[in-house]
């Protein structure tokens, strides 16, 4: 099984702790690639990649920031090695975006109406039973 993709550069102290989850899911996103896709919509298709992408960002942020377990050198190695991403965790640090599923969610650009995906907003602001589904990557709402 190959491993995670990691530059020339040693990894710091502390990666053979992470080292197993990340395998894990990255053997998860190989699996979900492979998948097929037919009768899937195109976006669809990248729901499960933008999960697992989430996942391993996620891992990466509360190991750091939440329970303190893996060191500043080690948490820029997974930035650095693209192995988390940087800028999703940015917009975790802010107020009101702690939950955001991913950052196409909130570009208004890729919206009809240049506002943010309706998984952003707030399940009281819903109408009763209505189930929402985010069109690029598949969230049922993470605004909280």
């Amino acid at each position: 099984m190959p491993k995670v993709r990691r530059s020339r550069k040693p990894p710091p102290d502390g990666w053979e702790l992470i080292e197993p989850t990340l395998e894990e899911l990255e053997q998860k996103m190989r699996e979900a690639e492979t998948e097929p896709h037919e009768g899937k919509r195109i976006t669809e298709s990248l729901w499960p990649i933008f999960k697992i992408h989430h996942q391993k960002s996620r891992y990466i942020y509360d190991l750091f920031y939440r329970r303190k377990a893996i060191s500043r050198e080690l948490y820029d190695y997974c930035l650095k090695e693209k192995i988390a991403d940087a800028n999703l965790i940015a917009k975790w640090k802010k107020s009101g975006y702690e939950n955001l599923c991913c950052l196409r969610c909130i570009q208004t650009r890729d919206t009809n109406f240049g506002t943010n995906c309706i998984c952003r907003v707030p399940k009281s602001k819903l109408e009763e039973g209505r189930v929402v589904e985010c069109v690029h990557c598949g969230c049922r709402g993470c605004s909280g």
